[in-house]
């Protein structure tokens, strides 16, 4: 079996325009005061190849336009519609209002090992991911219904957040994919 690498134009990506029109998954990203501008962006671009709702940027996290925010989003921040949040706790108060499940990804005593974790459809996740150094502030943590953790086994205690949030909306969403908006018609191909 040989495996020729498909053309751009055989992906069946959606136009920027498309995107904004099609279904997305309930699902939101909160940005707790992210320092890196290239963590934003690829969290950007994350989001729109899962096709997820929205990102709350909040407290220091950079909102778009940004140059270095666009070198790793790759024009993701024109696509996923987002907003910014002075104080993540507004952001999460929101949430919870319109009716979101919120879970602060973040190693804390009575976490959910991400892989037991799975969601109910038709309910609404909010996932919070927090600075690279301090994690999410225990305020939001308070705020949220439960916290996730990803099990590691090496030496560090941490991944980068951008690992983390594909790692952790992978997870999330992969046993979605055949039940709900995503088909083959309209997912692109991965090799």
């Amino acid at each position: 079996m040989s495996h020729r690498k498909l053309l751009n134009e055989e992906l069946n990506r959606l136009s920027a325009e498309e995107y904004k029109e099609a279904e997305k998954l309930p699902l939101v990203v909160v940005l707790d005061n992210v320092r890196s501008l290239n963590n934003i962006g690829s969290v950007f671009r994350t989001s729109d190849a899962f096709r997820l709702s929205k990102i709350y940027l909040c407290g220091i996290t950079a909102t778009p336009p940004h140059r270095e925010i666009h070198k790793t989003a790759l024009g993701a921040e024109e696509s996923v519609d987002w907003a910014y949040f002075e104080e993540t706790t507004d952001a999460v108060k929101e949430l919870k209002n319109e009716g979101y499940t919120i879970l602060s990804v973040e190693q804390a005593e009575n976490s959910i090992s991400l892989e037991t974790f799975t969601i109910t459809p038709g309910q609404k996740y909010a996932f919070v991911f927090g600075n690279e150094v301090k994690g999410v502030q225990q305020e939001v943590i308070d705020l949220s219904d439960n916290c996730i953790e990803i099990p590691q086994f090496g030496t560090k205690h941490s991944f980068n957040i951008s690992v983390t949030a594909g790692i952790v909306l992978w997870q999330v969403i992969h046993p979605l994919i055949a039940s709900t908006i995503f088909t083959a018609s309209t997912a692109s191909r991965t090799s």
